[in-house]
């Protein structure tokens, strides 16, 4: 309760009519003895989807190869602490209560963004706790996000880049966002470029022509290929035949090649394949296609019916989870429980699944403020050419659900906020 508290603190002071600036965080971070300026060993990320599964997994190569890592990822899906990783395990609810409190004393009343101040807080302790390698993920987009303010890096990987976050930009163009992500990632070290469109590969290149860093691009100077219950992993170093990841659809493979691609071009930490094999296999990453076997929810379904819950909430997210859906057994009906924050993509969301998908049960998110009403959302999945309705809770769609197909699939999609309460409830 005391974190909580101090978290509603520094949400009111979110200057939420000021535009995105560096110039907040820099003072902050000034004022907490410029503790960024000590930690060069950082790995940026930034993207528009896989970024969480990239983290985890890379953080699993290196600790199976015996190097302490600090993460930082945004959002949170279950735990607030969730965001603040040293060491080997999460802050505990007293350090992470008194880390707060240091930092928003030092702030004062002083103007500053939620993401801002909570990034300056894991830089203080990440700064304290030395670690081999601090691996931190971008928040939206990364040209003035509060995680670039680092001056040297190990290196910056690009994930997958699409259509997310148009209110933050001024067009909401593919090549805007491009540019937000990628103009202006760190020179002097290395830049990993993971599985891309092609159109946006392209637009990718030309934001880092000048960028000095040494480039590993997908296609190029690694890739991967699929077996029956395998995949080859291929580089300049030489090829890996591997074990399926700990992780749900074929899209993942690309994820955590990228993580290898990573991992073994900072050579300087000595990975083996042993070290990959181990910890793919091992990867732990909730809320990405994770089917709910047990816990409070199933019992509101039949034995027969198959509960999966999955984060995606923009376009190129529903690209991938369609795939996905389209490897299950297509004699079982697939319902879709959706409730999604109100700033997204809602049709080109929804319409990605037509086909695949019977029916929409449109829901909205407990416990958030800024999310699309229901009845909107169900409005929006019924225009998109799927039959769509509302109910009142998770659970209540459930039941619904399983009363009309005890052998459905039932897909819970349209936000990680939505994730975390379901998977909270269960």
């Amino acid at each position: 309760m005391k974190v909580q508290k101090i978290l509603k603190r520094l949400l009111r002071l979110h200057p939420k009519s000021e535009p995105s600036t560096l110039i907040r965080i820099k003072r902050l971070l000034k004022d907490l003895n410029s503790p960024e300026s000590k930690i060069d060993n950082v790995i940026q990320v930034v993207g528009t989807n896989g970024k969480h599964s990239f983290c985890v997994t890379l953080r699993e190569i290196f600790e199976k190869a015996g190097h302490a890592c600090n993460l930082n990822i945004s959002p949170s899906l279950r735990k607030f602490n969730e965001r603040f990783y040293f060491s080997g395990k999460y802050i505990s609810d007293e350090e992470l209560y008194n880390l707060l409190t240091e930092v928003e004393q030092i702030n004062g009343n002083q103007n500053i963004s939620f993401h801002e101040v909570i990034t300056a807080a894991w830089i203080l302790h990440a700064s304290r706790n030395k670690s081999d390698v601090n691996i931190m993920e971008a928040g939206a987009l990364f040209r003035l996000d509060s995680s670039n303010v680092f001056q040297k890096n190990l290196c910056s990987v690009i994930m997958p880049i699409g259509i997310d976050h148009r209110d933050f930009l001024k067009e909401g163009t593919i090549d805007e966002i491009t540019y937000e992500k990628c103009s202006h990632l760190l020179g002097g070290s290395k830049i990993i470029i993971s599985e891309q469109k092609s159109n946006v590969l392209e637009k990718i290149k030309k934001n880092i022509s000048k960028n000095s860093s040494e480039k590993f691009i997908f296609g190029e100077d690694y890739d991967y290929k699929k077996k029956a219950n395998r995949f080859i992993y291929k580089d300049k170093i030489g090829k890996m035949n591997l074990p399926l990841p700990n992780l749900s659809g074929d899209f993942q493979i690309s994820n955590v090649s990228t993580a290898i691609a990573a991992a073994r071009s900072l050579n300087q930490f000595k990975i083996t394949e042993s070290h990959i094999k181990e910890a793919i296999t091992k990867i732990r990453s909730e809320g990405r296609l994770q089917s709910i076997t047990r816990g409070k929810l199933r019992k509101y379904v039949s034995e027969n019916n198959q509960i999966i819950v999955d984060g995606a909430h923009n376009p190129l997210a529903a690209s991938v989870v369609k795939k996905y859906l389209e490897t299950l057994n297509t004699e079982r009906k697939i319902f879709m429980v959706l409730g999604m924050m109100a700033n997204k993509e809602h049709k080109e969301f929804i319409q990605t699944f037509k086909g695949r998908v019977h029916s929409v049960i449109a829901l909205d998110i407990p416990n958030q403020i800024n999310f699309i009403e229901k009845e909107k959302l169900s409005k929006i999945a019924q225009s998109c050419g799927i039959p769509s309705k509302t109910k009142n809770s998770i659970e209540e769609a459930l039941i619904n659900i399983a009363a009309e197909d005890e052998n459905a699939i039932i897909l819970c999609a349209g936000s990680l906020y939505f994730a975390a309460e379901i998977l909270n409830l269960n």
